[in-house]
């Protein structure tokens, strides 16, 4: 009996100590990890890095940082030439690996080595559709910094765009490929060279009248955003869009209204609407109704937005679609519905 009463004391005491042990050292650290964390993500404080703009001979580096290229892109190549600049083409727009344009590997060392070469004036991708979430934990982004320059390209490589504004402060392009440059509609040439040749502040609103206000209103603050399911994306991961103090662009392509009433719910559960200071919705490409009680598109965005206190324009030229408005993402802009108007500070220097 004394064996035994010394054995369950010693549990007790065991199990105790463990309790003690946890309580006052695990939870703390954890918690004190998590929130660290979380301010590291939301709270990017990088200083505007202005690229160069582009000059009849220089030179474009053409990669396939998603889906690997096909005989669309050749169509950005053809109008990139003729326009006086020089091509030259990374390792990843003639490879394949399974849908991507070569490997992980790959296609994250075009994007590295062509930031790190002085001869490479501006990187475009080719294509869009999968692949950018994978490389955007293998991008230099010390490189990118040391090494500013235009990078551009829309739908999947919204991760990208948004990984390297956000990580290094460097104005990105949410910027015309492939289909978009052939037959180039005027709205879009037009928007390409305030965006990449001009060093003077514009209006994004001056290329293309079709657009609409939601609501009226004046903000001011960074463009930051892109194709939505990119940047729900990345929430919870080290590359998550901060919202704070910012315009939000969003564009989407053949999503059901419900997804996309899914994806904003995601947003704004997340906090991303709450500091926002103004929206853009550029173009919801197809945006059925899975079921007729479904809310249409319009509706979805009242239900999301139309309580926010700040401007909002809708149905902007800009997404999977032609006419193309290029969009920095990180340039400075003012927004002022009443003078219609969405002015870029300036996007390249």
């Amino acid at each position: 009996m004394i064996v035994l009463g010394f054995v369950l004391g010693s549990m007790t005491l065991n199990a105790a100590t463990y309790r003690t042990t946890r309580s006052s050292s695990y939870p703390p650290v954890r918690t004190a990890t998590t929130t660290n964390y979380q301010n590291q993500k939301n709270n990017s404080s990088n200083e505007i890095i202005i690229p160069k703009g582009l000059k009849p001979g220089d030179t474009i580096g053409l990669i396939a940082p998603a889906n690997y290229s096909n005989e669309n892109s050749y169509a950005e190549v053809e109008y990139l030439k003729n326009r006086g600049f020089n091509v030259v083409y990374g390792q990843s727009f003639s490879s394949r690996w399974y849908g991507f344009g070569g490997t992980d590997n790959v296609r994250a060392k075009d994007i590295n080595d062509m930031f790190a070469n002085p001869n490479i004036n501006a990187i475009f991708a080719v294509r869009g559709g999968y692949g950018g979430i994978r490389i955007v934990d293998k991008l230099n982004y010390d490189v990118i910094k040391k090494n500013p320059k235009i990078i551009s390209g829309f739908s999947d490589n919204t991760t990208l765009l948004l990984a390297i504004n956000e990580k290094t402060g460097l104005i990105t392009f949410h910027g015309p490929m492939s289909d978009n440059l052939k037959n180039i509609p005027l709205v879009t040439e037009n928007a390409f060279n305030k965006a990449f040749t001009s060093n003077e502040s514009y209006n994004l609103l001056d290329f293309d009248n079709t657009y609409t206000i939601m609501k009226s209103g004046r903000g001011s603050g960074k463009i930051t955003g892109g194709n939505l399911s990119l940047v729900v994306a990345t929430l919870g991961t080290d590359h998550e869009i901060n919202t704070d103090g910012k315009i939000l662009f969003l564009e989407e392509t053949n999503e059901a209204s419900y997804r996309v009433d899914r994806m904003l719910k995601q947003l704004k559960l997340a906090g991303k609407f709450d500091k926002l200071q103004g929206i853009i919705l550029g173009d919801f490409k197809n945006p059925k109704q899975s079921d007729p009680t479904d809310m249409t598109i319009d509706e979805v965005f009242y239900d999301n937005f139309g309580r926010l206190n700040v401007p909002i324009v809708k149905n902007f030229k800009s997404g999977h679609v032609r006419p193309f408005i290029t969009v920095p993402i990180g340039a400075k802009a003012i927004m002022d519905t009443s003078k219609r108007e969405i002015m870029i500070e300036k996007a390249t220097k």
